[in-house]
């Protein structure tokens, strides 16, 4: 049944303002869907964090004109409908490519993504990649793991020598070593005896000034040697 125009001009409107923000868009198409088929594929969409549309071909582009989404809805034929989301394009893909699995009915046309287009393979593909927060849980646990590692390694050492001291008390294997140390700590423990004192009367009194050797300037100086004999006269 054909619409009026103010009705036409009023869905391009509602449209455009829904894409305005959309990085991500998946085309399909489909032959027929029952009510029940269409509102288990809009609610698996919206919980994937996107809307879904059927539009009409010449309308479509009118409407996505001057978004990142606008080349994706160029040259449009037979029936068309359009997911969108300005969110996680691999969250959208995977929830669309799993209902498309279980529904023959429908099938992808293509996609876009930032304003790169996708072939249907592709999208996809898409639907098989990590997702954002799977992405985050992943970084995040390459960040914490070193940490968590070496918590686990200090935990491990103090438990572990808890464990060796707790078995060798046990075993009396220390009991050796306590002797010796309880030994070494008494016989430090008892100062060595000190040296007799020496009576006073005892200790030679210092050398008067008056008695010291006179300087060596003073000693004097020893004989010359006098003459050698002279030698005996010839026999």
């Amino acid at each position: 049944m054909a619409i009026s125009r103010a009705k036409k001009t009023q869905k391009v409107q509602s449209l455009a303002k829904e894409l305005e923000t959309s990085t991500t868009a998946i085309i399909g198409t489909f032959a027929k869907l029952t009510v029940a088929q269409d509102f288990a594929l809009r609610k698996a969409i919206r919980e994937s964090g996107g809307k879904y549309r059927v539009v009409k071909n010449k309308l479509a582009p009118i409407a996505g004109k001057g978004s990142k989404v606008e080349d994706a809805f160029k040259g449009l034929k037979g029936v068309s409908s359009v997911a969108f989301t300005s969110g996680d394009p691999v969250a959208l893909a995977k929830g669309f490519a799993k209902w498309v699995g279980e529904n023959a009915e429908f099938q992808f046309k293509l996609g876009i993504v930032d304003g790169k287009l996708l072939s249907v393979e592709e999208v996809k593909a898409l639907a098989t990649m990590p997702g954002k927060e799977e992405i985050f849980a992943k970084l995040l646990f390459l960040i914490n793991a070193p940490a968590q590692r070496l918590a686990t390694v200090l935990n491990a050492t103090g438990r572990d020598l808890a464990v060796v001291l707790g078995q060798g008390v046990e075993k009396e294997k220390f009991s050796a070593a306590n002797g010796a140390a309880t030994t070494v700590a008494s016989s430090a423990a008892v100062p060595s005896e000190a040296p007799a004192a020496v009576p006073a009367s005892e200790v030679p009194a210092p050398v008067a000034a008056s008695e010291a050797p006179a300087p060596a300037s003073e000693v004097p100086a020893p004989a010359e040697v006098s003459e050698a004999p002279a030698p005996a006269s010839e026999v």
